[in-house]
């Protein structure tokens, strides 16, 4: 299936919210998620069915000063 995530398009197999975090590498608790502008609890992600054409944004913390 065609996603954009983060702004980059990328071809999967995976079916769930879950599936494409690991599938692209993606681990920690940290991570916030959104699907369409929509955000996805860490608690929903293994249930949230992807869809051809959403748009993932994928966001960790970072450090600053």
């Amino acid at each position: 299936m065609k996603l954009m995530v983060n702004g980059e398009a990328h071809e999967v197999a995976a079916t769930t919210l879950a599936e494409l975090l690991t599938a692209l590498d993606y681990e920690g608790d940290w991570l916030a998620t959104a699907v369409n502008s929509d955000l996805v609890h860490k608690a929903k992600r293994a249930e949230f069915q992807l869809s051809e054409g959403d748009r993932i944004e994928i966001l960790s913390p970072m450090q600053g000063g």
